[in-house]
């Protein structure tokens, strides 16, 4: 855990906790503009996250499950013979992120085993449902953008959302 001193910091660290530095804080108006700041760093612009800070499309992923992004972003990105799309990397049974475990072909989650297939459905385990995908487009020039604010889920019994237009990329 890192103390930080707002009244001297420039920048809150991402890793602290923020209960922590905010029961430590000299000024909590600093703080508040300090963790905004860090956010707008992470997610860019209007709290869309930008895969990268250069160009990418498509053609930049190979099929299959790219684990590029699950530490930093908590997310996959998943390209097969016809799409592209992102799945977040969170359990839907308690919220743990799942592993992928490319000998067999699944993302498999340490907490209570809940397996799910390359395309997040799941098939084993307490998981409720498949995990959700975020919305994915291309920018004007070419860049995979992705939000992780519009999610699209397959509820227990309800509608696959899964087919819907910003769930995935054509390729």
């Amino acid at each position: 855990m890192v103390d930080v001193d707002v009244s001297t910091s420039t920048r809150l660290p991402f890793q602290t906790d923020l209960l922590t530095a905010s029961s430590r804080a000299k000024d909590p108006a600093a703080l508040v503009r300090l963790f905004a700041q860090g956010l707008r760093r992470l997610y860019g612009r209007r709290g869309v996250l930008l895969l990268s800070t250069h160009r990418l499309n498509p053609g930049d992923y190979a099929v299959g499950v790219d684990t590029k992004w699950q530490q930093q972003r908590r997310i996959w990105v998943v390209k097969n013979s016809e799409r592209l799309f992102v799945i977040r990397a969170v359990c839907t049974h308690l919220g743990c992120t799942p592993d992928w475990k490319a000998s067999e072909n699944k993302f498999k989650c340490p907490c209570h085993g809940s397996g799910y297939d390359s395309e997040g459905i799941n098939f084993e385990g307490p998981a409720p449902r498949p995990m959700d995908r975020a919305h994915v487009s291309l920018d004007a020039t070419g860049q995979i953008v992705v939000d992780t604010n519009r999610l699209y889920d397959w509820q227990k019994g309800g509608t696959n959302k899964f087919d819907e237009p910003g769930a995935y990329l054509s390729i």
